[in-house]
């Protein structure tokens, strides 16, 4: 229990004051409905007895003014309870997509974007009821059952009696069930985590699976997903629902309980018939509270395996520590390896790599798929930190540096460009205000792709569609180029992004990558011989290890060197062919 009161106060905290304001809405409603009844008990007996026509038309006004406050407080009380269960679901949600950007790879290769999705939204919108309503209702429904009984005590003694043993029978039955339906619901969540999961990789993948053929096998897949996760939200309904069938069973034979003991009273002659029908309404008025109290266990354990899927998220090691204090130097920066090695676990992925890049230097980066070139460059990220060994950044260990600094000053263009759908703007300055547009039309003019936002309807306002379709290749690539000229990093690494573009296109291109490299230090990761024409030095590697490291016209003019032999067979698109032959 303490770890809900944790996550409670956390959360509930800083809305004190509106917890407050709902807390007494509600103790103020309590109230009204504890004195009702006793109105209504009145004006029947009056009647009964036939008694003064004024008495009668000022209970009847009592009971219409204490009705309409009670509805009053009742819509207060709702209202506060959604405004707080948004507000702090919405809190909730913000700091878990935090936490979720700040873990590293190692945490999100074994997951999907659709199960992240589940964790966020799906697992705090369970527990949302939990934030609103579940102590706030569950502290008023018993502070309403227990003023009810003490009012049943007071007008007998013996009705009193058995009602409160009838709600000690009951919460009795509650303690019992109260967590019988956590680990159900826990598997229920993961299901559907599963099942977000699933269908966010297919839809990713929609080309590749209508072009091979693959949508029978691929709805059989998600035939047994949803069967999976139905069969796992049907237990947990089944379980939960043991409560409700209880509880209906306990309220009818207290219906006829209370009843009877009423009856007998009035033809005994204890009683008027205006306290029969207190009794009654008191034991009506029972089953509201007990029914709260009811359904907020329920929730209640919906929420807990909400509660324990939210805790695992928050309590997941970030393996990169952010405890930097010192800062890069401006413009070009240096890069130094010493004797850097890297593990996925067991697998040794980079082995003892020792090099150097002076500032405004650029690398032309050489090897297999699989030889670690996507490894090293992570690491000059810090999405990894080195397993041994230190990388140095412009003469500083990357450690010690802040993360927001460092990759402020580490800019990359890939391939296969992010384009969100948002405005070129938007989308050239990552949802940055601050940059003015004066500054974003001097670099799309260095690149030349002024003449072509100007052209559009809407210029720097003009709306992208998802993932950037609607552009050409090219497009897509010198928008990554305007972004990394925006950011004005001291060091850029290329992902060969001219490796698919015609001709013309890529002319245009290389013409900004001259551009960007001018006054930094880059690192190209080729694809094509070609490509590293412009690199000041050459790097092959091979399973991890460094091959061979030099200056270009060196190697170039060494002709037992591997980079010179690879120029003397290549062709521009085979490389990885040809690094095959010469057993790199």
């Amino acid at each position: 229990m303490q770890r809900y009161l944790n996550i409670l106060g956390q959360y509930l905290s800083p809305l004190k004051g509106k917890v407050a304001v709902l807390l007494l809405a509600m103790l103020a409603g309590i109230g009204l409905q504890l004195w009702i009844p006793q109105i209504t008990r009145n004006f029947i007996d009056a009647a009964t007895q036939k008694g003064p026509e004024g008495t009668l038309i000022q209970l009847a006004v009592m009971f219409l003014v204490f009705a309409l406050l009670n509805q009053g407080f009742s819509t207060l009380s709702t209202y506060l309870s959604a405004d707080i269960g948004w507000t702090t679901t919405n809190a909730l949600r913000v700091d878990l997509f935090r936490r979720v950007m700040r873990l590293d790879m190692r945490f999100h290769k074994d997951r999907t974007p659709g199960e992240l999705i589940e964790r966020i939204d799906g697992d705090v919108t369970s527990i949302s009821n939990f934030f609103s309503q579940f102590v706030v209702r569950v502290t008023s429904s018993a502070l309403l059952a227990v003023g009810i009984l003490a009012l049943l005590w007071r007008e007998d003694w013996r009705v009193g009696l058995i009602i409160t043993a009838y709600v000690v029978v009951i919460f009795f039955v509650l303690q019992k069930r109260a967590e019988v339906a956590v680990p159900a619901t826990r598997l229920e969540r993961e299901a559907s985590a599963s099942m977000f999961g699933f269908i966010e990789e297919r839809l990713a993948g929609l080309d590749d699976i209508r072009a091979n053929g693959a949508g029978r096998y691929t709805m059989n897949r998600m035939h047994h997903v949803a069967k999976d996760w139905l069969n796992k939200n049907l237990k947990s309904w089944y379980m939960r629902s043991t409560i409700w069938t209880s509880m209906m069973v306990l309220f009818s034979l207290g219906y006829c309980l209370t009843l009877g003991v009423g009856v007998y009273f009035f033809q005994q002659g204890l009683i008027t018939l205006g306290t029969v029908y207190l009794f009654f309404n008191y034991m009506r008025m029972l089953e509201a509270p007990l029914d709260e109290i009811t359904r907020q266990m329920q929730e209640f354990q919906k929420a807990s395996a909400g509660i324990l899927r939210v805790e695992e998220l928050q309590n997941e090691k970030i393996d990169i520590e952010d405890n930097g204090t010192q800062h890069l130097p401006q413009g070009a920066l240096s890069v130094n390896f010493d004797n850097l090695t890297f593990a996925y676990g067991d697998h040794l992925v980079l082995k003892g790599l020792n090099f150097d890049l002076k500032p405004g230097e650029v690398l032309g980066l050489l090897g297999r798929t699989g030889s670690g070139k996507s490894t090293l460059v992570r690491l000059l990220f810090r999405l990894y930190d080195p397993t041994s060994g230190t990388l140095k950044l412009g003469g500083l260990d990357s450690r010690e540096v802040p993360l927001k600094e460092l990759r402020q000053k580490v800019g990359m263009v890939t391939q296969d460009v992010q384009l969100f759908h948002a405005s070129i703007r938007e989308n050239l300055t990552f949802f940055d205000p601050s940059i003015p547009d004066s500054r974003i039309h001097a670099v799309l003019k260095e690149l030349a792709m002024d003449s072509w936002v100007d052209a559009l309807p809407e210029g720097l306002d003009t709306k992208l569609q998802a993932n950037g379709a609607g552009l050409s290749a090219g497009e897509s690539q010198l928008l990554a180029f305007a972004r990394v000229f925006l950011q004005d990093p001291g060091l850029v690494i290329l992902d060969e992004p001219s490796s698919r573009l015609d001709p013309a296109t890529e002319r245009h291109l290389n013409q900004a990558i001259g551009r960007l490299l001018k006054g930094r230090t880059g690192i190209i990761i080729a694809h094509r011989l070609d490509t590293v024409e412009r690199a000041d030095k050459i790097m092959v590697l091979s399973q991890g290890e460094i091959l061979e490291f030099g200056e270009r016209e060196a190697l170039k003019q060494d002709r037992s060197s591997r980079y010179s032999q690879m120029l003397r067979v290549s062709r521009a698109d085979n490389l990885e062919e040809e690094l095959e032959k010469l057993g790199v």
